[in-house]
């Protein structure tokens, strides 16, 4: 249970999964760093320079992370790594002398930065392969409903349910990708010394052996490295990483944000699960309030200003490195991961249980749909040898005083109106008035390329 006495970040207990904040833990760095201590001796081992027996020694006692004394000791020497290191080398009576021989801090620091980022990455690829599964087989199954379709917030013409949600299925799906290519490419600084030359290792090994030295810990870690890095790698990975991610929400904000509007009574079409003792507002008992909408676009909104601040620190970092990232990145990088963790376990949780009321859309294609109609009837007008413009005016006539009725609150009257039109009717029967005014088959192919874009989803999941 976390400490409610002091301040938390809402990211310490609100928002993200524990397997995200474990990722970013204290705990899990210290592991990471010592991970990479027991690495370099071992490779160190390899070419003489420390005994097996000491290597062994820093692995056996690899796991016993003990913060409190770390931070005792940081207190003191104001540097957290080497707090650790320290820690560690009580712990190992045979192997201390060798703990970080020749290494600088961030061949640690920022091995185990590049390590947690490609773990973090493989969190947000499984929630959102699981997003955009759920999202599929919606797609599937409403590809073929009809529902009003809205330019400029005004009704324009007919889609289906499934095309829509293909919108969202399609941008999702370059998101996928994108991660994906961002988490196949994450590379560490390496084991490169203090301004990135391997003046030091050069000195342990000799300069004949630096490149396979670099190419043995590269395996072990199973992990790229920087062919030239200064003495950090270059920050523009995190801009890249964290920009990706914001891509991601905008993604999301879009479709949370078309949910709020569709779930506004006068429209009413989709809305968000809402529990049975859930309470919609303090002060108002019948609100349904689409709270989980809503976060999603709040969280997207702070996540679209951190790649700012990663821009930043890869265009300040002067030389080969000033240490003016190094605080932020502490916030920056966690909090970019766990408010994309938030987001779409918050679009998991609406989209598995999605309330579609289609009750409502018919609702709404009987208001809107004979508007979006009067196109086919011009159509079909002129192919009958008719003014196009005559009839535009006619249908525009007819169109204006079926607004005033639905204005007034009565049923829209348009089909009626346009049936009983001589200027229409003189060219075409009032029953081919009637058909072509049914605006539900008025959506091209809108089904079939929401079932292709359902299958292509469900495939690149495979």
């Amino acid at each position: 249970m976390p400490d409610f006495d002091t301040y938390l970040s809402p990211f310490s207990w609100r928002y993200g999964t524990p397997a995200m904040r474990h990722l970013w833990s204290e705990q899990n760095k210290r592991l990471l760093w010592r991970s990479l201590w027991v690495a370099l001796a071992e490779v160190q081992a390899e070419y003489g320079l420390v005994t097996p027996e000491q290597a062994a020694d820093l692995r056996l006692h690899q796991t016993e992370i003990d913060i409190p004394q770390a931070l005792e000791i940081e207190v003191e020497i104001q540097h957290d790594l080497m707090a650790e290191v320290r820690v560690f080398a009580k712990q190992c009576p045979n192997g201390a002398g060798i703990i970080h021989l020749g290494a600088t801090s961030m061949d640690i620091e920022d091995n185990a930065d590049a390590l947690r980022i490609r773990q973090s990455l493989d969190l947000v690829l499984h929630s959102l392969s699981a997003v955009l599964r759920t999202l599929g087989q919606l797609i599937e199954k409403w590809a073929e409903t009809p529902v009003m379709a809205f330019t400029h917030l005004q009704p324009a013409e007919p889609s289906t349910l499934g095309y829509r949600l293909a919108l969202y299925g399609q941008d999702l799906l370059e998101d996928y990708q994108a991660l994906s290519h961002q988490r196949s490419d994450i590379r560490g600084k390496g084991f490169k010394g203090a301004v990135g030359t391997s003046a030091a290792y050069a000195e342990l090994f000799g300069m004949d052996k630096l490149e396979g030295f670099e190419q043995k810990l590269s395996q072990k870690l199973e992990l790229k490295f920087y062919p030239v890095a200064s003495q950090v790698y270059p920050r523009k990975q995190d801009y890249a990483v964290i920009s990706t991610l914001a891509g991601l929400g905008a993604s999301l904000h879009k479709f949370a944000f078309d949910l709020r509007l569709l779930q506004s009574p006068p429209l009413g079409e989709l809305s968000e699960p809402f529990g049975e003792k859930q309470v919609g507002s303090s002060a108002m008992p019948f609100k349904r309030n689409p709270i989980r909408a809503e976060k999603i676009d709040s969280l997207a909104r702070y996540l679209a200003n951190l790649p700012h601040l990663a821009w930043d620190n890869a265009a300040n970092s002067l030389l080969e490195r000033t240490l003016d990232d190094s605080a932020n990145r502490r916030i920056l990088l966690p909090e970019s991961f766990l408010a994309t963790d938030e987001l779409l376990r918050t679009a998991s949780s609406i989209l598995t249980k999605l309330r579609v009321d289609e009750s409502a859309i018919t609702r709404n294609m009987a208001i809107y749909g004979p508007f979006a109609a009067t196109e086919r009837v011009l159509m079909a007008l002129v192919k009958s040898g008719a003014d196009r413009q005559a009839m535009h005016e006619c249908i525009r006539r007819n169109a204006m005083q079926a607004w005033e009725v639905i204005r007034r609150g009565e049923e829209n009257p348009l089909v009626s109106l346009m049936c009983q039109d001589g200027e229409l009717t003189e060219y075409l029967p009032e029953q081919e008035i009637r058909v072509l005014m049914d605006a539900r088959s008025h959506v091209g192919d809108a089904p079939e390329r929401a079932l292709q874009m359902a299958r292509r989803i469900l495939k690149e999941l495979e």
